[in-house]
């Protein structure tokens, strides 16, 4: 059925339902590709508007009238449908594979169990040589629910996605932050690919009406366009718990063999979590996104209700582990006396509760290096990418651990890993960290100046430039950056301890010290973490009270400390017995202490 019109109806259109507005979003609504929904429309009579306002004119439909479509349409004997059970589930593919998806999950229930409920893991085979798909993108799944306030559906539902997938070992799973920045793009599939260098792409959408919930995904060959297979899940909010585990399997599964040419065995028979616990946890993911103070506090709340209303999930525990670690960086100033224990009890709860939750590992690893754990921190470290080798988070913390240890090409290595699978958020941030402290400041200077044209207004960014120009004695220019990092971190401690040093070394002395006077008026107000103090006495050249903050530092476990062994700016002090000592408290060994730059 065709509709020529020259302008849309107008009448009842609350009654249609939400109005869709082009082929693509017809053919992602009902699991299909465009060729199959235009077939649909040409033979069967699916419901679809002309608005001819040039020589081609476009198309739109409504909800309601195509699900009234199909739920009247006979299933016919044809490769382009087979009915499968009560829960059906149809796949579709080019060949064998196209079959039609049908229905039903809950999206809360399916984005934390796409990693959390499904056990089974196995390393797959490389895909054949020809025509293989080696590399994937999971796009932002789109929020068709009409409610801007449900995106944390959707963008929890893509996370968890990308989560489940990147435990496939022959796969190059593109991550979360690269993903998310073509959240309602207009780009076409081709372009996206090339971008992500990927082989394929998945998209799809969420739309959540009452107590009902659809999720639709497919996958698509990037280079071409073409679609290999889609499924579509409708389920009843009050049936879900009991499905969600055949719904998450299902996806998963037939998106392994769509890729490998292999299948999954069952899956573990899945735990049920209330929904309302479900969507507490993927709000909770939502505002650790943000990446803000307020974002963070937010997260904390959200992921507590979580654990409140349901003491065994170990996803929110995870979640808690991950936002009380954000807390402790210094842009955000919380002591690490006050997060640091409540991390690693939480990352461990979380572990106990699921061993196979990489995040968790990852967080906990990073904890313990912190804590100057380095046989457990590596030991995370390690298991978190065996279980999950596409995790840019697991390359990128393995990063920082193997250059605590001086082990800077290993660390270079791992961090352009990280980079490969996530982009957007390891853009050469940590690489130019780690050439600064290989005292390759040149190197790390042309690094993190690319990734600012990135992201120009990015403070970590700025302050690791800051870094690299002292070290290359670019005195002024490294001032004015940090003074841009210090503006777009609002001020930050860590920043100012930074800028002391820069305008010291400069002949500035004077503006040192009253950056200096800043800091210590501040600490009469709140927490300012001690390694400012170290860096700005450090900069003066001031060895004793260089000495003084360093005690205060290593009490109170401060980040810089993990960084004793390789930091060029700690080499006024190496020279002294105390440093060595130093050292030791920080468990390196003997050998290791031996082998510091001196």
């Amino acid at each position: 059925m065709s509709v020529q019109m020259t302008s849309g109806p107008s009448i009842g259109a609350d009654a249609r339902g939400r109005r869709l507005e082009s082929w693509k979003e017809i053919a992602a609504y009902l699991g299909r590709d465009v060729t199959t929904v235009r077939r649909w429309e040409k033979r069967e009579g699916l419901p679809v508007y002309r608005l001819l306002h040039s020589r081609l004119g476009s198309v739109y439909a409504y909800t309601a009238e195509i699900d009234a479509w199909r739920d009247k349409r006979a299933p016919a004997p044809s490769s382009d449908a087979v009915e499968v059970g009560p829960a059906s589930e149809v796949v579709r593919s080019k060949t064998h594979l196209r079959t039609k998806a049908a229905l039903m999950a809950l999206a809360l229930a399916l984005a934390g169990s796409l990693f959390w409920l499904v056990r089974e893991r196995s390393a797959i085979p490389p895909a054949s040589a020809s025509g293989g798909i080696r590399s994937l993108a999971v796009l932002p799944l789109q929020n068709f629910s009409g409610n801007p306030e449900q995106d944390y559906l959707s963008d929890g539902m893509t996370e968890a996605l990308i989560a489940r997938l990147s435990s496939i070992h022959a796969l190059r799973v593109i991550s979360r932050t690269s993903a998310m920045q073509f959240k309602g793009t207009r780009k076409s599939v081709p372009a996206i690919g090339k971008e992500l260098n990927v082989d394929a792409v998945i998209e799809g959408s969420v739309l959540r009406s009452g107590d009902k919930i659809r999720v639709t995904v497919q996958l698509i060959r990037a280079d071409t366009d073409e679609h290999l297979w889609s499924g579509t899940y409708d389920r009843e909010l009050q049936d879900v718990l009991a499905l969600q585990s055949d719904v998450t399997q299902g996806i998963a599964g037939h998106i392994e063999s769509a890729v490998t040419g292999t299948k999954r065995g069952p899956a573990v028979a899945a735990r049920t979590v209330a929904p309302y616990v479900y969507e507490a946890y993927l709000k909770g993911r939502f505002a650790l996104h943000k990446s803000s103070r307020a974002g963070l506090e937010e997260a904390l709340l959200h992921f507590q209700a979580a654990v409140d209303a349901d003491a065994t999930f170990a996803p929110a525990y995870s979640g808690l582990a991950a936002t009380y670690s954000a807390l402790g960086l210094v842009f955000y100033g919380k002591p690490p006396g006050e997060t640091r224990p409540k991390v690693i009890a939480a990352a461990r709860k979380a572990l106990e509760l699921d061993p196979e939750l990489a995040e968790a590992r990852v967080t906990l690893a990073n904890a313990l290096q912190k804590d100057w754990h380095w046989g457990e921190a590596e030991a995370e470290y390690r298991r978190a990418i065996e279980m999950s080798p596409n995790d840019a988070a697991a390359h990128s913390g393995w990063a920082d651990w193997l250059l605590c240890q001086g082990r800077t090409e290993e660390a270079l290595a791992s961090a352009r890993r990280a980079q490969e699978l996530d982009p957007q958020a390891f853009n050469g941030v940590q690489v130019g960290w780690i050439l600064f402290q290989a005292r390759r400041y040149d190197e790390a200077s042309r690094e993190l100046r690319t990734a600012l044209t990135m992201e120009p207004n990015d403070p970590m960014a700025q302050w690791f430039l800051g870094f690299a120009l002292i070290g290359a004695e670019h005195f002024d220019e490294a001032a004015a950056t940090l003074e841009k990092a210090a503006s777009l971190s609002d001020r930050s401690s860590a920043v100012l301890g930074v800028l002391v040093r820069a305008y010291a070394r400069g002949g500035r002395r004077a503006e040192a010290l009253r950056v200096l006077d800043e800091l210590h008026r501040r600490r009469q107000r709140r927490y300012v973490p001690a390694a400012a103090f170290l860096q700005a006495y450090l900069g003066l050249g001031d060895t004793e009270e260089a000495f003084v903050w360093l005690e205060r530092a290593a009490e109170e476990r401060s980040n810089i400390v993990q960084f004793l062994k390789v930091e060029p700016f700690f080499d006024l002090l190496r020279g002294d017995p105390r440093f060595a000592e130093f050292l030791r408290r920080a468990n390196f060994s003997p050998e290791e202490v031996a082998k510091a730059p001196a």
